[in-house]
């Protein structure tokens, strides 16, 4: 991984689209800072398209593609993408799997679930859970005491023991069933509802993460970016970005948001 100053300006000049993670890219020690949202704010006042790519559920997903000063919102680690058309004052919904589908992997997940919290003592059902529609969140550092790394590797291989997919956020393992993830969907959202092409575009998108669930998106796309504490995964990752910037989470974010406006 490269220092963001190596990020050149014509390239950051040609940067057309923003896709970011928001658990610990956007958000710092779990609150959305003023600093963030405006950085996003000011994005998408110059004109680049912004869109969230996270584990996070559906619920929020409503929330975010209506009220965030975004384009849409990829949602339950690809499961879904949302996005609010104000002028006609209605949410678009598409999903990896259709409801019935969906139902039916519901209830496996949470026969899963049963067995993951017995196996795991200290593991919690994820807070924000009630609001999901498509996968099962283990929570093992955001609202429990912080468990090491070996039990969330322990739920991963739970959930693959099931046959479901896993990936491990900075709090949370999220699993579900198919064969979908936070690329897949992306790559339909640009796809269906913007003028960009995720592969002949590619140079002109974007993407911010911080964690292993992201690193789909850290191979594909040429210039993706690491917020700093993204370096706490080193070896874990099964891509990397090609840059790293200096400051971690929001302020990595923000300060990625000041490299691209003034290239512009």
């Amino acid at each position: 991984m490269r220092p963001l100053a190596e990020f050149s300006v014509q390239d950051r000049r040609g940067v057309r689209a923003v896709l970011f993670d928001i658990d610990d890219t956007l958000t710092t020690d779990g609150k959305l800072t003023a600093e963030a949202y405006g950085a996003m704010a000011d994005l998408q006042a110059a004109g680049l398209l912004l869109a969230p790519i996270t584990g996070r559920p559906a619920g929020w997903c409503d929330h975010i593609a209506r009220m965030w000063p975004v384009d849409g919102v990829v949602g339950e680690n690809g499961a879904f993408y949302f996005r609010h058309d104000a002028d006609k004052r209605r949410m678009i919904r598409h999903y990896a799997q259709d409801e019935k589908t969906r139902a039916a992997y519901r209830r496996r997940l949470d026969e899963l679930c049963r067995q993951i919290l017995t196996e795991v003592p200290g593991s919690a059902v994820a807070s924000d859970q009630f609001s999901r529609q498509a996968d099962l969140a283990i929570d093992f550092r955001e609202d429990v005491p912080p468990l090491p790394m070996a039990a969330a590797e322990r739920i991963v291989a739970l959930f693959q023991a099931a046959g479901a997919r896993a990936k491990t956020s900075s709090i949370h393992v999220n699993g579900w069933f198919g064969g979908h993830d936070k690329l897949s969907m992306a790559r339909q959202f640009l796809l269906r509802e913007t003028s960009l092409d995720p592969d002949a575009d590619n140079g002109a998108i974007v993407f911010v993460g911080d964690s292993p669930n992201d690193a789909p998106m850290f191979g594909f796309f040429q210039n993706a970016v690491g917020v700093a504490n993204l370096s706490s995964f080193k070896g874990q990752l099964d891509a990397e970005p090609c840059y790293l910037a200096n400051a971690s989470s929001g302020a990595g974010f923000a300060e990625l948001a000041r490299a691209l406006l003034s290239a512009r």
